[in-house]
């Protein structure tokens, strides 16, 4: 059992440590960075220097404590921008790749099923899902004590722990455009091209009376301000981002066994 998961995930261990020191880079230049420029500058007066569409971008509420810093410069650019593509790219090659390379008759010819072939690779994402969000938490702590500036442990970890289902999520969609694509290049730009689509439908028609077309964004249900700034956690939303993976696999799933390899 989970042979597929097994072989998958220690493929994916090298680019995922790759991953995770490169968010951590990113972590640890973010918390380094707030203090010159909360020395050299009024950080109320660069948050309204930004025009308005973006602001509505990147939901920028404040700039002038480490957490609105971190939440717009880390955890809106490098998670949900950021990570939230890195996934659907990466998981739009699953069934894709093999396809356009000629394997997936000799991968179908063992006693295996189509749904358990494509949920085991999906399952396999969990290795760069679960690291990335098990070492970056931990440097961007240790960054914000060495500078003198605390954060609350519970709640940096509650936003990653939330980041989870989001980028599940995420790579949902790129798994969807891999079953219904037959090549691999195709499928990881339409993956990235619908992700980044529904990122900006959900955050520059927040507040508009377009709004309700966000709903299917999985942007709407993962607030890193919420979190950091307020101390609220949306369990629904993560609820609705868990809901709304397992809709995108077995959409998948269903796909894949209906068409012809």
């Amino acid at each position: 059992m989970f042979e597929f998961a097994r072989y998958d995930a220690r493929k994916r261990v090298r680019g995922s440590v790759y991953l995770s020191l490169g968010m951590s880079l990113l972590a640890a230049f973010a918390v380094w960075a707030y203090p010159s420029y909360s020395e050299a500058m009024d950080m109320n007066q660069l948050r309204d220097a930004f025009p308005e569409p973006m602001i509505r971008a990147f939901n920028i509420e404040t700039m002038a404590s480490l957490e609105g810093f971190l939440s717009v410069e880390l955890y809106m650019f490098g998670w949900i921008i950021l990570l939230g593509l890195y996934l659907a790219y990466s998981a739009a090659s699953i069934v894709a790749d093999d396809i356009d390379r000629g394997r997936m008759d000799t991968l179908l010819s063992m006693p295996v099923s189509r749904q358990r072939l494509a949920t085991e690779r999906f399952a396999s994402l969990g290795v760069p899902i679960l690291l990335v969000n098990v070492v970056t938490p931990v440097v961007v702590l240790v960054s914000a004590r060495l500078i003198g500036e605390s954060l609350s442990v519970a709640d940096v970890l509650a936003l990653h722990l939330l980041s989870v289902p989001y980028l599940f999520a995420c790579a949902g969609i790129g798994l969807l455009a891999s079953v219904v694509f037959d090549r691999a290049s195709i499928a990881q730009r339409v993956a990235l091209g619908v992700t980044f689509a529904l990122y900006l439908v959900e955050s520059l028609l927040r507040g508009t009376d377009y709004e309700s077309l966000g709903a299917l964004a999985p942007m709407r249900y993962f607030d890193p301000n919420a979190v950091l700034l307020d101390g609220t956690y949306d369990l629904a939303g993560a609820a609705v981002l868990v809901g709304m993976t397992a809709v995108l696999l077995f959409a998948s799933q269903a796909w894949f066994v209906r068409r012809d390899i």
